[in-house]
């Protein structure tokens, strides 16, 4: 079963917060999370294709709804987009960190911590992500 790591953590809500600035307020019809997982589906759909992405990020969707049933209305599409985010987390902001959360942790079990830093600097190159602190369960 895949984990979760305060690295983690603190790498999804850095991501989630570097998408803030660009919120159109309220009425907004994406959300920060799903601006986030739809950033990493470019490079991951170069690495992976279409169906690896779709498939990473339905498991991903998937282990957050079991941890959080607020997450229920969200849903993969074919391409691998996300519906139904918005909602979501105008009810709660930090339910679509869940999610986020766990796509990370899986790039990180299946691929390792360099590879899903490459991937995570290939979407957000200007991010500062040297000083997050990886455990050596995460460096291999």
């Amino acid at each position: 079963m895949t984990s979760t790591s305060p690295t983690t953590w603190e790498l999804a809500r850095r991501l989630i917060a570097l998408e803030a600035p660009r919120d159109a307020g309220p009425d907004a019809s994406d959300s920060q999370a799903g601006r986030v997982c739809e950033k990493l589906r470019q490079p991951l759909a170069r690495f992976a294709g279409v169906a690896g992405y779709r498939s990473l990020i339905s498991r991903a969707v998937a282990m957050a709804k079991a941890k959080a049933p607020l997450l229920e209305p969200l849903q993969v599409q074919p391409d691998g987009s996300l519906q139904g985010f918005h909602g979501v987390e105008q009810s709660d902001g930090e339910l679509g960190t869940v999610v986020v959360v766990y796509l990370l942790s899986l790039l990180v079990e299946f691929i390792g911590t360099p590879l899903t830093i490459s991937l995570v600097r290939d979407a957000w190159p200007d991010a500062s992500l040297d000083e997050l602190e990886w455990g050596a369960e995460e460096k291999s």
